[in-house]
């Protein structure tokens, strides 16, 4: 399959890699400017995110029911599923955005049930996330979208904060454009202008909500090349939740398939694309039939 560069890919020469390269972090000049600790994993083995047993209803609906998740340090993990199974609850619940019923969700060896407000301000700079919807405010310059956590939880001055939203935006292929408005970018441009919020804050874990969503096929890889670019780059855990296989096999060290609250498989990908399990099948082939829709009305059009 024919590989698209992402725009921040083709550097020098035109060619995909170039020369440029991202300092290690001790050496960005952002990383100096918010005092942060070292983000790099300490041992790939250790778990960065684990989720236990987590239930989380609405009213009588039941969603995440004892759901169960490890994932590593610097892993690239993609949480699969038909839509409505509760992929965005539960990165909700991992950033704090909803709090779960019961259950333990540790994060970098934080338990995070019972965090107060100020506890929760300050785990929350160890994250960023890519809304589905990219969630950009309309009435705020390009840099000033990017720049908004900086803003909020730093004393750098304005021309530091855009000269950090400058930076962000050169990595994910977007120069040029920090004093538009977010009504003047196409798509896949707003798309890319959230990640570079995503990554203003030098964080540690990065959530993607269906990163593909509303996009071309083209758009849609770049996006997904930006994705390994920027776990390359930045040493970050990431979670993403999709129901794009194509994406997801990109992007994914490992795949796990939620269904009915529970996550009943977890895989690499080419150990998912081999699984013996026939939900798993149904759902990554995208067949009509199956255990998935036996008993609902598809099945019953059937």
């Amino acid at each position: 399959m024919l590989r698209v560069p992402a725009p921040s890919l083709l550097l020098e020469g035109g060619r995909p890699g170039g020369d440029r390269r991202l300092k290690s972090y001790s050496e960005r000049p952002m990383a100096e400017n918010l005092k942060m600790e070292e983000k790099g994993c300490r041992n790939p083995d250790d778990p960065m995110i684990v989720v236990k047993e987590i239930h989380k209803a609405f009213g009588p609906n039941q969603v995440l029911r004892g759901m169960n998740l490890e994932v590593k340090c610097g892993e690239s993990m993609v949480v699969i599923g038909g839509s409505g199974t509760g992929k965005s609850v539960l990165i909700k619940c991992i950033i704090g955005l909803l709090r779960h019923d019961r259950g333990e969700i540790y994060v970098d060896g934080t338990e995070i049930s019972n965090l107060n407000e100020k506890e929760w301000n300050e785990l929350r700079k160890k994250f960023g996330m890519l809304f589905q919807r990219d969630a950009l405010f309309d009435s705020l310059t390009v840099w000033e979208n990017v720049g908004f956590g900086l803003r909020q939880h730093t004393k750098l001055s304005d021309d530091e904060i855009k000269a950090g939203a400058v930076e962000k935006l050169s990595l994910v292929g977007l120069k040029n454009i920090e004093n538009l408005m977010p009504s003047e970018l196409s798509g896949g441009m707003r798309k890319r202008v959230s990640l570079a919020r995503a990554i203003a804050m030098e964080p540690a874990i990065l959530l993607y909500d269906e990163p593909t969503t509303g996009l071309d096929p083209i758009m849609a890889n770049v996006i997904n090349e930006l994705i390994v670019e920027m776990r390359e780059k930045l040493d970050v855990t990431s979670i993403a939740i999709t129901h794009d296989m194509v994406s997801a096999y990109r992007i994914a060290d490992r795949i796990a398939m939620l269904y009915q609250g529970q996550i009943i498989e977890v895989g690499t990908p080419g150990e998912i694309k081999v699984s013996p399990n026939e939900i798993v099948q149904q759902f990554i082939h995208g067949q009509v039939e199956g255990p998935i829709t036996r008993g609902t009305d598809i099945g019953r059009k059937l």
